[in-house]
């Protein structure tokens, strides 16, 4: 978590002075990254490890020997931690986010994603740290794409309520703090069910002759952890820089697909039968109200060259996908 740099250092010697050049360890800024075990925690915590900086990331339920484990609903831990260890920048990805589960679960979701989310801003702007926090495309009504920074949030769900009111209290206690709103996620998953796109991949492979049916009336722009993790460096490190680097911003994959053409897609990209897959054109019945289409507009982050360059959908997918196929070898008979 420190990186070797050169240092000149006068050294007296009998009769003379002699400036000489030795190696030293620099330590690089210090950034805390909560919700470090999940899927876009993750990605953060190895960009900005990899990048040079010190990076303290904390965990609760999968927290493992690298992670703090911390209870960011609990405010005391929240003031010892950032006490302890004194970050510049707060990366906050932990949340619940997932739609059916907040409808249901409402009072911990709230937790979490607003008032844990508040202490973090209080407690970042009393220690001077620098404050991003991962908010969503729900958060829109999505009647109205695409949808820019100033325009005016219509949240139809719990969750998406949930998130915009942790925008609220980010900006009311931490006026400088970064809200990046990102869509649904997908990356280097544990398991398949980590994320909603890469989910889809057990629907694919139910080549059987009962037919699979997956919703083909939402329109996704399904975003790579990945490129949210150096979105999220480039505008820390441009944060330090400039104070003006502060308010919402979107970042969001350009590839528009329904779930059935995010499946068809990985069908396709691993040669695998896609006769079985039903298109749905219709929202089921008993589930979470979703935006049809919450597209983003990014403008903002590319004008300040704070944007990444996006690799194709299936290109992507199939980088997360290969390690559960059937035959381990499959990427390098197929990329070798």
């Amino acid at each position: 978590m420190s990186r070797a740099g050169a240092e000149q250092r006068l050294v007296f010697c009998p009769g003379s002075v002699q400036l000489v050049q030795e190696e030293v360890l620099v330590q690089g800024p210090r950034v805390l990254v909560t919700g470090a075990t999940g899927l876009l925690g993750r990605a953060v915590f190895r960009e900005f490890h990899t990048s040079g900086w010190m990076v303290i990331g904390t965990g609760y339920r999968r927290a493992r020997p690298r992670f703090l484990r911390c209870d960011l609903t609990d405010e005391d831990a929240i003031r010892r931690l950032l006490h302890e260890y004194k970050p510049e920048v707060i990366v906050h990805c932990a949340a619940e986010r997932r739609p059916d589960i907040v409808e249901h679960h409402t009072e911990a979701a709230v937790n979490l994603n607003v008032h844990a989310t508040s202490t973090l801003a209080k407690e970042a702007a009393v220690c001077g740290a620098l404050f991003i926090y991962i908010s969503t495309d729900y958060v829109f009504d999505g009647r109205n794409p695409p949808y820019g920074e100033d325009d005016a949030p219509n949240p139809l769900n719990v969750y998406g309520r949930s998130k915009l009111e942790g925008e609220r209290e980010t900006l009311r206690h931490c006026p400088g703090a970064v809200i990046l709103r990102v869509p649904v996620l997908f990356g280097e998953v544990e398991s398949v069910m980590e994320s909603t796109v890469t989910s889809l991949w057990l629907k694919v492979q139910e080549a059987t002759e009962e037919s699979c049916t997956l919703d083909h009336c939402l329109q996704r722009f399904p975003t790579d952890a990945r490129d949210v993790a150096i979105v999220c460096r480039k505008l820390s490190e441009r944060m330090r820089q400039d104070p003006s680097i502060r308010g919402i911003f979107h970042f969001s994959g350009k590839e528009q697909m329904t779930k059935y053409e995010m499946a068809l897609a990985m069908a396709q990209a691993f040669k695998l039968p896609s006769n079985h897959l039903i298109p749905l054109t219709e929202q089921p019945a008993g589930s979470a109200p979703r935006p049809v289409n919450s597209q983003l507009n990014c403008s903002r982050l590319e004008l300040l060259n704070l944007s990444v360059e996006l690799r194709p959908f299936t290109a992507a997918i199939t980088d997360c996908l290969w390690p559960f196929t059937a035959d381990k070898r499959w990427r390098q008979t197929v990329f070798h």
